[in-house]
Formats: structure tokens, C-alpha cells, sequence
């Protein structure tokens, strides 16, 4: 009963401190010269497209059709020709009988389209995945080498890794970017993947050593002992056993792996980071868009830890 009291009250404590952070937040901002616009961020996620219909050529409106929400243009042209165009009710601007020239405007269609910041949270959201997939294939053979008997393979591998975990990631793009890029003829999109696979695979690798090492050798030579050779006990009794420690480290580097993504906006890649950039030169709502950004980022990694956990549950009960 103790133990509950002292844990709701702990709980409380959190919470209070929370909130005295949020109320100074709050009391911050009123002490600035700033007009918040919430209500513009919206439209940067979906926004009704606007398209306007032309007159193909000089012609006449024959009849105006009225349908549910749809207003149905039938023009004809002066050699002949017959055309049907339907435009929003509301958007009309031609009368029946009335002549047209070629360019004017019937009226619009709508259709919602996804905003400049879905696109980047989109661009975000593959761009990791596809960098976490090839990361992690390089980590798990750069990993394996690190172990490896063959002193070649090794020198190789720790070469690699001391090479990529000592330069910056944003060096590294560049290099990609604009070394590689000009020398293999690559694009944007296929530099930066390129550089945050390389990037996360040092360090992926590292934690695959750490894993395989951590099981104990006995477990080889019992494999061993059954007929196994290497490769077979290493792929049937080592990695399973080592997949289960490395998961939480693991879990942390493709969650960092996904706020680095970022860095790829100085490449002209149009991230979520990127297009947060384009929306606050037009729009000059730079508090919003940063915070609606960060939150985004947050929203990406809290979805990815929640799996994490839900896997090492399913491991742990599996075992």
C-alpha cells in the first residue's frame, strides 16, 4: 500500500514539473513581439488544389448541364469541333451562348492534395527505412568480419568503422554528394541514402560484435560438437541469441538514424526538414512550423520504440 502511495506520488511530482515547464513556456512567449499563426499549419498538410479550366480554342458554349456539385460545359469551336468540360458549380464563369477565345476560363475543378510538410514526412519516413535496411545488411556483414579469424577481413572492418564513426555525418554527405556524386554520376536521393546506410552500418556493426561476443563460447563449440560448422552455428545458434541483446541498442541507433536524416535537406533532398524551411520563407510562421516539425520527428521515433518494446515482449515470452 506504502509502495503505491510513494509511486503516486512520484507520478504527481512528474506531472507538476511538467506543467511548470509548460506555464513557462507559455509565460516566454507572451514576453516576445510575435503574432502565432496556428491556423495557417493545416493547409500545409492538405489543401483544396485549385485547377482552372481553359478554353482549348475559340468557341461557343453551347449548353450548361447542371449536375450535383459539377456544372457540364458543351462548347463548340468554330471548324467543328465539340467539347465537354466539367468544372465546380461554384467556380463557373461562362453563360450559355457566350463566345469564348482560346485561354479563357471555364471555371476550376478541386481536389485535395497533400501539403508541402506530408510530402517531407513522407520523404523522411522512406528515406530511414530504406537507409535502416541497407544499414543494417552493412553492420551485420561489416559485424561479422569484425569477429572474423581472417585478419584481412578484420583490419578491413575496423578500418571502415573507425573512419565513419571519426568524420562528421554532414562531411560524409558531402563527400557523397558532391565527390561521388560527380565521380559515379549519382543522384541526391541515391547519395544520401548512400551516406546514412554507411554511416549507421559502422555503428550497427559495432553492436553486432558486441552482441556475438557476448554470447559465450561454449554455445560455438556445442555447435560444433552437433556437426555444425562455422556459418551454421553462427547463423543458427549465435545471431538469434545475440539479435535478442543487441534489440535495444539496435532500436537506438535507427532512432537516431531517423532524427539524421534531417541532414540531408543541405543536399537538396526535400525532407521533412526541408520542407518545414520552404514553408517558413513564405509563410514566416517560424515557431510553428519548428515546433510542428520537432513534434513530427517525436511522432516518427515514439511509433518506432513502441515496436521495439512489442518485439523484445514477443522475445522475451518466446523464450
Amino acid at each position: 500500500m506504502n509502495s503505491q502511495k510513494n509511486a503516486l506520488l512520484w507520478h504527481g511530482l512528474t506531472v507538476f514539473i511538467l506543467f511548470m515547464m509548460g506555464a513557462g513556456l507559455w509565460v516566454a512567449t507572451k514576453k516576445i513581439d510575435y503574432t502565432w499563426r496556428w491556423n495557417r499549419v493545416p493547409q500545409y498538410f492538405v489543401y483544396h488544389h485549385e485547377e482552372l479550366v481553359p478554353a482549348p480554342y475559340d468557341a461557343r458554349v453551347v449548353s450548361i448541364e447542371n449536375l450535383r456539385d459539377m456544372s457540364r460545359i458543351k462548347i463548340a469551336g468554330e471548324n467543328g469541333e465539340e467539347g465537354i468540360f466539367d468544372v465546380d458549380k461554384e467556380s463557373l464563369r461562362v453563360s450559355e451562348d457566350e463566345d469564348l477565345f482560346e485561354g479563357d476560363y471555364l471555371g476550376a475543378t478541386f481536389e485535395w492534395r497533400a501539403g508541402p510538410l506530408l510530402w517531407g514526412l513522407w520523404t523522411t519516413l522512406w528515406l530511414s527505412a530504406a537507409s535502416s535496411i541497407f544499414g543494417l545488411i552493412i553492420g551485420l556483414v561489416t559485424g561479422l568480419c569484425r569477429v572474423s579469424n581472417n585478419l584481412t577481413l578484420r583490419n578491413l572492418s575496423i578500418t571502415y568503422i573507425e573512419l565513419i564513426r571519426g568524420t562528421p555525418l554532414l562531411v560524409q554527405i558531402f563527400i557523397f554528394y558532391f565527390f561521388l556524386g560527380t565521380v559515379l554520376d549519382i543522384s541526391r536521393i541515391v547519395a544520401g541514402i548512400s551516406a546514412l546506410a554507411i554511416f549507421a552500418g559502422a555503428y550497427v556493426a559495432e553492436i553486432i560484435r558486441a552482441g556475438i561476443q557476448s554470447i559465450p563460447k561454449g554455445q560455438m563449440e556445442a555447435a560444433r560438437s552437433l556437426g555444425m560448422n562455422v556459418p551454421q552455428a553462427m547463423v543458427h545458434i549465435i545471431l538469434p541469441q545475440a539479435f535478442k541483446r543487441t534489440l535495444p541498442p539496435l532500436a537506438g541507433q535507427f532512432i537516431s538514424l531517423i532524427k539524421d536524416s534531417s541532414l540531408v535537406s543541405v543536399i537538396a533532398i526535400t525532407d521533412l526538414t526541408k520542407s518545414g524551411r520552404e514553408v517558413i520563407t513564405s509563410t514566416f510562421a517560424t515557431f510553428e512550423i519548428w515546433f510542428v516539425v520537432a513534434f513530427l520527428y517525436l511522432m516518427l521515433t515514439s511509433v518506432l520504440s513502441q515496436v521495439i518494446a512489442w518485439v523484445e515482449r514477443r522475445l522475451s515470452v518466446s523464450d
